[in-house]
């Protein structure tokens, strides 16, 4: 039996599906503080005395570390072990939390960001390379399983959750209730986890630094962050600190490509993607972190600004949608036993293209909380269908020794495609608004009929309502004009799903190219 068909859990004595409630608690602390900051930063702002646009750093801040993380849990987990780094992860991240709560002003406030997203970057894929371990090849699709509820389900109800206690208590108790759910998966972890064999001769080799590496990782990885979240707003490549950034990132991240290719200690084992499985798996993680979370902002942000419903509200529409993924998720995992993962993953990407087509034949300004509760339900429909089977996929053929490295290249692939999915919806909006308001705009002029028609008839109202005709015409064509900027967005919104629905279809087609498993047995071989 090879090194990645060997169930790992033989070493250890506990139940295995306590241990799967427990990382996954860990890790929906850190799940849940990618979002919950979001619908608090006005708040934040007028307590701390800054403006809204320097209170964004809050998010930016933890982003950016977050990301860096992310690619090198694995090489930490082998050289100062697993279970001592992910009880650190803990810790600190709990430790953190109380500052973050606690900060006199935005300075502190955004170190002690740093520190929380520098920490929380290794529970993500700590946990997932803890299950990848505990549970033998015919479990692991459910243990993903329960690892993508909190994947999915977190950063779901984080808006929500923090809009209500911002609103009923104070911003800074968005951080303080991360204390005692810290507390607990700190003292379960020392309880309940033990590092494989595997990791335990590894650590004893000593630890062996790529500087160079990290050095890369950190121009590379921190500016793209920071290029996607202020692209738009700086109107992308016109900005001379948008372009620096963007040079900065491209070498980065190609030097660090080559340099952990041929380095003889790479934080990164960037040889892992020599698997053909693995390879598509991190491109196909990538995309459903762009199309879900792009998806995830695009429909609050269309209902609170267009439609001025309540961050709360707007929250209960996706909330719905969440609790649809906790049932799903158990029956996927069940399922990748009995189906190869390739045809769940393409169900789920065909499932997801669908969704886009329904988005676009039902969205609209006169948009009610059912019909977009239903928009957003038959969206995360498919979301089962492709987080675990694709997680499952990564792992396959993959040697014991090399699942902490496998496991934080995944989720940083996903977080990245998240980042790069939501600024490029933002943007498409933002210009595809702009193109249909210039279409409309022209046939708002003194010399068509409808527009004319339009004119005065609200002009006529207006007057009959007391208003002055000069003061009436004037409110009419502002109306109008209105009405226009709303339908263009509309529009926009509904040419980003389309775009979203294609992504989903070529998926489709891609899935079919992932080499066969057998499910519930062992690995194709891979090449590391």
């Amino acid at each position: 039996m090879s090194s990645a068909e060997t169930p790992a859990n033989q070493h250890l004595p506990s139940n295995p599906w306590l241990i799967a409630i427990v990382v996954a608690l860990a890790a929906f602390m850190e799940f849940l503080d990618t979002s919950i900051a979001n619908v608090a930063l006005p708040y934040m702002a007028g307590n701390l005395g800054v403006s809204n646009d320097e209170s964004t750093w809050v998010l930016t801040s933890y982003l950016v570390s977050n990301a860096i993380v992310l690619p090198v849990s694995g090489w930490i987990a082998v050289e100062v072990g697993r279970k001592r780094l992910f009880m650190a992860c803990i810790g600190f991240f709990t430790l953190s939390s109380l500052l973050c709560g606690i900060a006199p002003t935005l300075l502190f406030l955004l170190f002690f960001r740093v520190l929380q997203g520098l920490v929380g970057g290794g529970l993500q894929p700590l946990a997932q390379a803890i299950l990848a371990d505990t549970f033998p090849p015919q479990q692991r699709g459910l243990a993903f399983a329960v690892y993508g509820i909190t994947a999915i389900f977190a950063p779901t109800v984080g808006p929500v959750l923090g809009g209500w206690i911002t609103y009923n208590y104070s911003w800074r108790w968005i951080f303080f209730i991360n204390l005692p759910v810290g507390a607990m998966a700190l003292f379960l972890v020392y309880r309940l986890i033990e590092d494989p064999p595997y990791l335990k001769a590894a650590k004893q080799s000593g630890v062996r630094v790529d500087y160079i590496g990290i050095a890369l990782l950190v121009v590379g990885v921190g500016a793209l962050q920071i290029m996607l979240d202020r692209g738009q707003q700086d109107d992308w490549f016109s900005s001379p600190f948008i372009l620096t950034l963007a040079i900065l990132a491209a070498v980065g991240l190609i030097s660090l490509v080559v340099w952990e290719w041929f380095a003889t200690h790479p934080i990164i084992n960037m040889r892992l993607f020599r698997s053909f499985n693995f390879l598509g798996s991190n491109i196909m993680m990538f995309l459903v972190g762009a199309v879900i979370f792009s998806s995830l902002v695009m429909i609050p942000q269309f209902l609170q600004t267009m439609l001025r419903y309540t961050a709360e509200l707007a929250g209960l529409v996706l909330s719905l949608g969440a609790i649809l993924v906790l049932i799903e998720m158990p029956i996927v995992g069940k399922l990748t036993s009995k189906i190869q993962a390739r045809y769940l993953i393409a169900f789920g990407w065909f499932s997801m293209a669908l969704a886009m087509v329904y988005s676009t034949s039902h969205f609209g300004l006169f948009l009610d909380f059912w019909t977009a509760t239903r928009i957003r339900i038959v969206q995360v429909a498919g979301v089962g269908f492709l987080f675990v089977p694709i997680t499952l996929v990564a792992f396959v053929g993959i040697p014991q020794a090399q699942s902490n490295m496998a496991s934080g290249i995944i989720n940083f692939m996903r977080n990245i495609g998240s980042s790069v999915g939501t600024s490029m919806v933002i943007t498409m909006i933002a210009r595809r608004s702009q193109y249909h308001q210039s279409v409309m705009i022209g046939n708002l002029t003194s010399g068509h009929a409808t527009f004319l028609n339009g004119v005065n008839g609200l002009t006529d109202g207006l007057v009959r309502a007391g208003f002055s005709p000069d003061d009436a015409q004037m409110r009419a064509q502002a109306a109008l004009y209105q009405a226009a900027q709303s339908q263009a967005t509309t529009l926009a919104y509904i040419d980003t799903f389309w775009v979203l629905g294609v992504v989903a279809a070529i998926m489709f087609g891609l899935s079919f190219t992932l080499k066969n498993n057998e499910p519930g047995q062992g690995a194709v071989p891979a090449e590391v």
